[in-house]
């Protein structure tokens, strides 16, 4: 069995590797070539935290596993990250254990990925300015990915904590793009791609405050109840999502749904605009908007990337079981 530590996954996997490895698993998924099984996701009444697990399938890449992991909001006192994850790796023939994977570097790069892949595809080519809702830990990783897809001159950001916002203004200064703090209002005004990375479970975008032609990334709801968007912004909107059973019962498109203003034949694989069945963003008016509710095929999928450039590179440990 092999094991890929955090450390090694961080010196190994870069961007380009999340990308591909998200992108080629929505297209599998949307081919029927890949599926994820039903996530297990619950409060384990100790220390605030959420806990579950994340599986799934890839017939096509030969990748099954399962990220176990969760939510420990009290762990950056104690200088943690609050997510916390280890994805585990079987072989498809056999069903043995391959590989350990650690997987809080991972997750950030494929949550990341997911909204950088709908850019890729549903933005318009000449986005100026990119939108970033959100300042915590994850939004550092979303605005280099996302700064890789479009010609971006500015961003604009909010965020329920506004001392927060000079920690991602740092981030948009590394790779060489003016920041600025704004209202939410004036994000929306200005932002042609915007990405929202919470944890709210109020409606942080209002309709009325986003511009026609904006591809929006929703990032941050995967847990009933969660919300970041208003209902009329997604009902106004084209709807693309990683998978669609997620994203009516946990993702951003679930108020809407519950309300009547959208049902499930309005919303789209992302993988079928990656696979070309679905043309994408029909014209430059129309807004766009992706519900990034993450799967454990995202999870899978880095990961066997992780374990085989680690491989590559004589980073993996062996062990014997």
């Amino acid at each position: 069995m092999l094991i890929v530590t955090e450390e090694t996954c961080k010196d190994v996997v870069g961007r380009e590797d999340a990308f591909k490895a998200v992108e080629s698993v929505f297209a599998a998924m949307a081919k029927g070539d890949a599926y994820n099984f039903p996530v297990v996701r619950e409060a384990i009444g100790y220390a605030d935290a959420l806990y579950g697990f994340k599986s799934g399938f890839d017939r096509a890449g030969l990748a099954l596993g399962v990220k176990s992991g969760g939510y420990w909001p009290g762990n950056m006192e104690k200088g943690l990250t609050n997510h916390q994850s280890t994805v585990f790796l079987f072989d498809p023939d056999t069903g043995q254990l391959d590989a350990l994977v650690g997987g809080n570097y991972l997750t950030a790069m494929r949550t990341a990925a997911a909204s950088s892949v709908s850019i890729a595809h549903l933005a318009r080519k000449d986005s100026k300015v990119l939108g970033m809702v959100g300042a915590g830990h994850q939004a550092g990783f979303q605005l280099r990915a996302a700064a890789e897809q479009r010609n971006f001159e500015k961003v604009v950001a909010w965020n329920f904590h506004p001392q927060m916002l000079p920690g991602l203004g740092e981030v948009a200064e590394q790779i060489g793009l003016p920041f600025e703090a704004v209202t939410r209002e004036q994000l929306g005004a200005e932002a042609d791609v915007i990405i929202s990375i919470t944890s709210a479970h109020e409606p942080l975008m209002m309709k009325d405050w986003v511009k026609a032609g904006t591809h929006i990334a929703c990032m941050g709801t995967d847990t009933k109840g969660k919300q970041e968007t208003d209902p009329a912004l997604i009902a106004a909107s084209t709807v693309f999502t990683d998978e669609i059973a997620q994203s009516i019962s946990i993702g951003e498109t679930q108020h809407a749904i519950a309300a009547g203003l959208i049902t499930e034949d309005a919303i789209t694989t992302i993988g079928d605009v990656i696979n070309g069945t679905h043309p994408g963003r029909a014209s430059d008016d129309e807004t766009t908007l992706f519900d990034g509710t993450g799967v454990g095929l995202q999870d899978i999928a880095i990961a066997l990337a992780a374990v085989k450039l680690a491989t590559e590179q004589g980073s993996a440990k062996e062990i014997e079981l």
